[in-house]
């Protein structure tokens, strides 16, 4: 059961795009894979989510958090099999432990929570909030980014985990985030 939530091993730099909803994280990954000729890990949440809501009109619920985060891990392991560089993930499972504890008042299931820790990537890129709100079906909180904000930076604090705050319009955001990834490629061949 536990097993799907696991990180396989993989012979490549992991990257984790990580920070509030609306921040310029889908664009960058893919900027990032284009940029490397590499695969990039899209959210899983977005899919499930927005299924659920075509059929059901109901929104995010404490229940969807497992199913989620399995089909994430999914996603990166295979994905991460077709690289020898660099994987772009555009969130991981500790993303959705703050989500989990910022929208359930601090709960976060016991098996999310381990993998969340557990897994372990190169670098974050926290995305700042200084990009524009775009609304659609899934995102709900626009009065609320900078605490959530906070709380993810907050998370990657607690959880000792590198990371490098990315603000700026797209093109800013390219330049760090590629710098800081070529110093990893450098490192890790």
């Amino acid at each position: 059961m536990e097993e799907k939530f696991k990180q396989q091993p993989a012979n490549c730099v992991k990257v984790v795009l990580f920070g509030p909803e609306s921040t310029g994280k889908t664009t960058l990954s893919r900027q990032l894979a284009r940029y490397y000729n590499s695969v990039w890990v899209p959210e899983y949440a977005r899919e499930y989510l927005q299924n659920k809501w075509n059929n059901e009109r109901k929104t995010c619920e404490p229940h969807d958090l497992l199913p989620i985060a399995a089909g994430q891990m999914a996603m990166e392991n295979d994905l991460a099999g077709k690289t020898n560089t660099v994987l772009i993930c555009d969130t991981d499972l500790l993303e959705t432990k703050v989500y989990s504890e910022t929208y359930y008042l601090g709960s976060c299931d016991p098996v999310l929570e381990k993998y969340a820790l557990e897994n372990t990537y190169d670098l974050y890129f926290l995305t700042y909030i200084d990009t524009p709100w775009e609304a659609d079906d899934l995102r709900d909180k626009p009065e609320e980014r900078e605490a959530m904000f906070k709380a993810f930076e907050n998370e990657l604090i607690k959880q000792n985990r590198p990371y490098v705050l990315l603000k700026g319009d797209k093109k800013t955001r390219l330049e760090t985030a590629t710098k800081h990834i070529d110093k990893l490629l450098k490192t890790a061949l």
